[in-house]
């Protein structure tokens, strides 16, 4: 199949690393992909390293423009093309508009990667029920809100959870891991992996902190990932007294290593989260986790089964969790062996993959399908 990916986000993250991931698993599998996407945009300067070709074109705002200039690319080589996968919400109005002022125009699935509450406007019903052949969700309870929320027909969306890789994403030895990062070997690590956004939890993690720094010296946080909020959170830090507990390294290529150094992984998001391919990761690599039940993140952290669930903006709930599992041990190695086992059968890329080339083949071009 030749499939087209637009994405309109100049930012980075989850949704960006999925779109590429997922190009490159199937230009692996023999499929024609192409991203479209702003020239300025993160998701456009790191595509060349997963091997996904990429077209810059001004699709970031929905303006008139714009719309011309996607549709011009689009209408010279429709009949190419066997589908278009649109991910945000301006790219998705663009496609959209596109596609219904052309004759023959290419199937177009809608994928939706965050649980963000829809508008119920009809302009918004046409997009998702009838500009779109198809829905995607990364996560069921996303799939359940459309159609609680906006009465939109439960055939028409199909929740398709992101993939990890998961002969990346292994259990290694803790110690090994801290001494190639020079880490302290015998301090206790904390860590999130998230982009620096408000909504992860960041703060609340920092407050849950504060609340262990005087029982637990050796207790530190490692914030693994980068983003808009970095000045904000240094700030935060700097008013409760916590910076010198607290190492920001970035965002990591390397990612799986930072995890292997934790003791445990917190992710305490209180907004727009499917299933967080972070915490995925986390999974795989044998961690025992704390999380929120926002989003889709409990369809694969089963409180007291997989991981501990605590309620979201709770920091006091959150540091008492994370002092259960770095006290009792027997627990958190269970916790932590079970939401491996569960990794290991549902979150691979190519189960990601296998659904994603069945839901193309089912909406494509016949001809080509």
């Amino acid at each position: 199949m030749k499939i087209v990916h637009t994405e309109a986000s100049g930012g980075w993250g989850g949704q960006e690393m999925r779109i590429l991931s997922e190009a490159a698993g199937m230009i692996a599998r023999g499929h024609e992909v192409t991203l479209v996407c702003p020239p300025d945009a993160a998701i456009f300067a790191a595509a060349p390293g997963y091997g996904v070709p990429v077209v810059p074109l001004p699709i970031g705002r929905k303006r008139l423009p714009n719309l011309l200039a996607f549709r011009r690319w689009l209408a010279e080589r429709q009949r190419q093309i066997d589908i278009v996968n649109a991910h945000s919400s301006t790219d998705s109005w663009l496609a959209a508009l596109a596609c219904a002022t052309m004759t023959d125009a290419p199937p177009l699935i809608r994928t939706r990667h965050l649980s963000t509450p829809v508008n119920t406007s009809p302009t918004t019903r046409w997009l998702y029920q009838g500009a779109c052949r198809h829905v995607v969700v990364t996560g069921e309870a996303i799939r359940q809100q459309l159609v609680r929320d906006n009465g939109y027909d439960p055939a028409s969306i199909t929740s398709i959870p992101t993939g990890i890789d998961l002969a990346r994403f292994v259990p290694r030895d803790r110690a090994a891991a801290r001494r190639e990062l020079g880490l302290d070997v015998g301090a206790t690590y904390v860590g999130i992996l998230a982009t620096l956004r408000d909504w992860k939890g960041h703060t609340v993690l920092f407050d849950a902190l504060d609340r262990l720094k005087d029982s637990h010296p050796s207790l530190r946080l490692l914030v693994v990932g980068d983003g808009p909020y970095r000045d904000r959170l240094d700030a935060r830090l700097a008013a409760i007294g916590l910076a010198g507990r607290v190492d920001f390294v970035g965002h990591r290529k390397d990612a799986e290593r930072w995890l292997n150094a934790l003791d445990v992984f917190a992710l305490p998001s209180w907004g727009d989260e499917g299933v967080s391919q972070a915490l995925m990761q986390a999974m795989a690599s044998e961690l025992p986790i704390v999380t929120t039940p926002v989003g889709s993140l409990t369809e694969v952290i089963h409180d007291g089964e997989t991981g501990l669930v605590v309620p979201p903006r709770d920091p006091d709930a959150l540091a008492a969790a994370i002092i259960r599992l770095l006290r009792d041990r027997e627990c958190a190695a269970r916790l932590a062996a079970a939401a491996r086992r569960l990794a290991l059968e549902r979150c691979g890329l190519d189960t990601m993959l296998d659904r994603m080339e069945a839901l193309f083949r089912r909406f494509a071009r016949p001809e080509r399908a």
